[in-house]
């Protein structure tokens, strides 16, 4: 019997997601043969407090890192949650994907993906503030991206505060 179970070859750690860059530059085959062949990953939720030093620590333990970029709010310059982290090989960028994914970092479970490479300008948020979309609309607390998002906080703002 030579039935081929393609479950026991797939690696889904390594496998591309569905998600893709809506500001990608090009159309979505490029995007998905780059992003099959890329060493970069995208690492997100991220606490604002996260540094460099410590996704170097935590993603140096799966291989040769080449770069971090963390992102920036684009207004305050500020960290705002997520990075890029380039590897030299793809190996270690797949042993990040298998190992590193949905671990704790800065007392948060961070998610990585991949990436189709990092480039100029992509290392900060794309929300109207400033920051990370995902953050303008949070509802919860959390302290460790900057206490309520965006609009929640303006929300709860007395009347006649201005707010910046």
């Amino acid at each position: 019997m030579s039935v081929k179970l393609n479950a026991l070859y797939s690696d889904s750690y390594v496998d591309i997601s569905q998600y893709r860059d809506q500001h990608f530059k090009g159309n979505r085959y490029d995007q998905e043969k780059l992003l099959k062949q890329s060493n970069t990953l995208y690492v997100g939720n991220l606490s604002f407090y996260t540094t460099e030093e410590q996704v170097y620590e935590l993603f140096g333990k799966s291989g040769d890192v080449k770069r971090i970029v963390i992102g920036l709010d684009k207004v305050k310059k500020t960290a705002c949650g997520f990075c890029f982290v380039e590897y030299y090989t793809r190996t270690d960028a797949e042993n990040a994907m298998r190992f590193i994914n949905g671990t704790r970092l800065d007392d948060r479970i961070i998610r990585t993906d991949w990436d189709a490479g990092f480039k100029e300008g992509r290392q900060y948020g794309r929300g109207k503030s400033g920051g990370q979309v995902r953050d303008e609309y949070r509802q919860d607390y959390d302290p460790a991206r900057g206490g309520y998002g965006k609009l929640a906080a303006q929300q709860r703002a007395p009347e006649g505060r201005n707010t910046f």
